[in-house]
């Protein structure tokens, strides 16, 4: 499904050297847009300036992780050039064309909606965020081990919000002999946390479930460890917030109270680079074989 396909890299991070490995080892035809500082390059593929002539010719479109920004910018930790993604850019994609990004800001979104172009967002999938979960938490143990004077075995631990984050986190925590709390608000989640061996809880009981707590994991996007939450906690406890910015804590208060509390978003990009990338690698290459040939739809 990649054999003779026009794949262009536009911008991005570790994450996008594996994708661009799968895309060679598959045959495809490789250009490269920002990685003209790239220390080791890559033969097989081409460097390319970002031109409407170069985005006709274009099968598949792999965009960073954050896709673009609300004016177009492209990030790239390969290049010093500033990049940016034009509707004109947009505009000359052939019809086919598939355009691949971890998340869109509503700015990519209008353009492909509006030139009917196909759009996938990776991280919106389940399957991608059920895989990014093992470096996710694997991430999270890191940096509990790394800022407390205590083993995770035998600690208290809280996690709130039981998804596919939460649910590999208080499966692991448990499994190395934590003492696991979870915060949920769905009645099959109490259900699913019973069934895994760890004690749940509502989410909107938390300022009473945290006064002996060691280690606090956030997967919730929303404020859930509020100040009168942190009021209730240990000061030796440490606050580990994995869900997307601005997270779920008031680091604020957190701060004045002395405890310790650390926003990690976009853990599988930091501490496992090549991990995440195969896995976004095996993921574009599963989603072109099952849309090859398929008229899908143009956004999603």
């Amino acid at each position: 499904m990649l054999a003779g396909k026009h794949v262009v890299f536009l911008g991005g991070d570790a994450r996008q050297l594996e994708i661009i490995k799968e895309c060679i080892n598959k045959r495809a035809n490789v250009s490269l847009v920002g990685f003209d500082n790239l220390q080791n390059p890559f033969i097989e593929a081409t460097n390319r300036d970002l031109t409407s002539d170069l985005m006709k010719t274009v099968d598949v479109l792999i965009l960073p992780i954050v896709g673009t920004d609300d004016r177009g910018y492209v990030d790239s930790i390969f290049t010093k050039k500033m990049l940016y993604l034009t509707e004109e850019h947009i505009e000359a994609l052939p019809e086919q064309a598939v355009i691949y990004a971890g998340m869109a800001k509503p700015y990519l979104r209008y353009l492909c909606e509006k030139h009917h172009k196909r759009l996938v967002e990776l991280l919106e999938r389940n399957d991608v965020a059920i895989y990014n979960s093992i470096p996710t938490v694997e991430g999270a143990l890191m940096m509990a081990i790394q800022n407390t004077d205590i083993t995770i075995h035998g600690s208290t631990c809280i996690v709130l919000g039981l998804g596919r984050v939460g649910m590999t986190l208080a499966r692991t925590l448990h499994g190395l002999g934590a003492k696991v709390r979870v915060g949920v608000r769905q009645s099959d989640l109490f259900a699913r946390a019973y069934e895994m061996g760890v004690t749940p809880f509502s989410i909107e009981e938390l300022a009473d479930q945290v006064e002996d707590v060691d280690l606090l994991f956030n997967t919730v996007p929303a404020l859930v460890v509020t100040s009168r939450v942190i009021t209730q906690m240990p000061h030796q406890a440490v606050i580990i917030d994995l869900a997307s910015k601005p997270g779920g804590v008031d680091f604020d208060y957190a701060e004045k109270r002395g405890i310790k509390a650390l926003l990690a978003p976009s853990l599988p990009g930091l501490v496992a680079p090549k991990t995440a990338g195969r896995i976004l690698a095996m993921t574009i290459v599963q989603d072109l074989s099952q849309n090859d040939g398929k008229e899908g739809k143009r956004t999603g």
